[in-house]
């Protein structure tokens, strides 16, 4: 049998009592990847049987671009299944000849065609998208919403200015999701309107989001603004985590204060950390200032990590801390199991040294 006629009997076999033998023959058109496939393939998206449905939507994938244009008109079908699944297929072919269906897809009544023409517009990384995108952002629905997100980051520098415009919107929500995305892009640019969240916005999730985001733009001069909010609780932590990814020196000795003067006789006899608050306001500050001296990576920090492995509350912390700073902890580390007596702190140095490579032959203690 020839190619040919292999592909109109699959065709033929589309219209088969068995939805098993549907099924086949639509996986056998999208293996031939035969153009003559994709009319029929679309009517089988009409299919009474979800198995014929899938095979369908994947054989008109793995044809790809001979579906494309005849796959866009089905984004108005009445039938909101045969939308959703041509609206997968679009995007992953992602064709700029589909653009304009694919946008106006974007603000479609079915949250899976709007999630799926979003992604489409993340692989096309076309600017002429971004405004509808930036509407997205407000979306009830958080796989929309995540994809908004996802293109926009894609789509890169063109999306900045829309997304600091995005800042000022009304609705706290759409700040949060267009921040997350100026997160992503790290550009500079949004560096002032973020320090004017930080400093100005009267939700909180939308301040944390910015101060994490200023964090990971990584530009020096944010550090002043976020620490004049260190002392609100709510932002504390991500002050510390966001001083941290911008490496600046200068906040290294509050960050040591922060650890040394940690003393774990005050959580002696309290609550269960699940029924006390406190171990969670108290504790988090101080873990995160650990994380952070250990992405600053000043050498000074490496006795200050040591010692406080004698803390049962933040030894974990301070061991991964250690860690991050490679060979340079190593003699520090073995000078101080000569020295120390207690044997589960001596334990707990041995296993930080086994996690840097350290061999104990190799030492005489």
């Amino acid at each position: 049998m020839t190619m040919a006629d292999s592909v109109a009997e699959h065709i033929a076999a589309l219209k088969d009592e068995d939805w098993g033998i549907r099924e086949d023959a639509a996986i056998a058109l999208g293996e031939s990847r035969d153009p003559r496939g994709v009319s029929p393939l679309i009517e089988a998206l009409r299919d009474s049987d979800r198995a014929v449905k899938t095979a369908a939507t994947n054989a008109l994938t793995a044809i790809g671009s001979p579906a494309v244009v005849d796959l866009s008109y089905c984004l108005q079908d009445p039938d909101l299944s045969v939308q959703e699944a041509a609206a997968s297929v679009l995007s992953e072919i992602a064709d700029e000849r589909v653009l304009e269906p694919l946008q106006s897809a974007l603000l479609n009544q079915d949250w899976v065609v709007r999630m799926h023409a979003a992604r489409a517009m993340g692989r096309l990384k076309n600017p002429r998208s971004v405004e509808t995108l930036v509407l997205l952002l407000q979306d009830k629905v958080p796989a929309v919403r995540d994809e908004a997100i996802a293109a926009l980051v894609a789509i890169g520098e063109s999306a900045v200015d829309p997304l600091v415009s995005a800042l000022k919107d009304q609705d706290w929500r759409v700040r949060l999701r267009a921040t997350e995305a100026l997160c992503v892009l790290k550009s500079r640019t949004a560096v002032e309107p973020l320090v004017g969240l930080v400093q100005h916005d009267p939700d909180t999730a939308v301040r944390q989001e910015a101060i994490r985001a200023l964090g990971y733009i990584g530009d020096k001069t944010a550090v002043d603004p976020i620490l004049g909010v260190i002392e609100e609780p709510r932002l504390q932590v991500r002050v510390i985590e966001s001083l941290g990814r911008i490496g600046d020196r200068r906040v290294l000795p509050m960050l040591f204060r922060l650890v040394s003067e940690l003393k774990t006789s005050d959580y002696e006899d309290r609550t269960p950390a699940c029924e006390d608050n406190r171990y969670e306001e108290d504790l988090a500050r101080v873990e995160e200032a650990i994380r952070a001296i250990a992405r600053i990576h000043d050498e000074e920090a490496i006795p200050l990590l040591i010692t406080a492995l004698q803390s049962t509350l933040i030894r974990n912390e301070a061991s991964d801390a250690l860690v991050r700073f490679g060979q340079k902890a190593v003699a520090p580390l073995v000078r101080q199991l000569q020295r120390e007596q207690d044997e589960n702190i001596r334990y707990h140095i041995k296993e930080t040294l086994t996690q840097l490579g350290w061999n104990p032959k190799r030492v005489r203690l």
